[in-house]
């Protein structure tokens, strides 16, 4: 589970991330990372629409998708937030797929 302060929990949040972020394109997941200087910590946001599925499946993916996360914490640089987007087939992907794809796409992003 991700702590308050590492969670986007707003929409205009969601917004600026997904328009004005880096974005990393995976079979799964859609991941935007927008980086700054400030000495927060790493914030995340998650959208799973309904296309994903039902709201056990999306609860599902989100689930996985925040566990990766939290157990990537310590890899992500301060100041950054991150919005993940489950595509459609993360619904049937294991969780082994998802966290690849994820950490790939983290670590691209931070070199960059």
């Amino acid at each position: 589970m991700l702590a308050r302060p590492n969670r986007l929990t707003r929409g205009a949040e969601y917004k600026a991330v997904v328009r004005r972020g880096r974005r990393c394109a995976a079979a799964h997941t859609i991941t935007y990372v927008v980086t700054s200087d400030d000495e927060r910590p790493a914030r995340f946001g998650f959208i799973v629409s309904k296309q994903v599925g039902s709201a056990v499946v999306r609860n599902t993916v989100r689930r996985r998708l925040k566990a990766v996360c939290s157990g990537s914490l310590d890899g992500v640089s301060r100041g950054s937030d991150i919005v993940i987007r489950a595509l459609p087939s993360a619904a049937t992907a294991d969780f082994s797929d998802l966290r690849e794809e994820v950490e790939r796409c983290l670590a691209r992003r931070a070199a960059a």
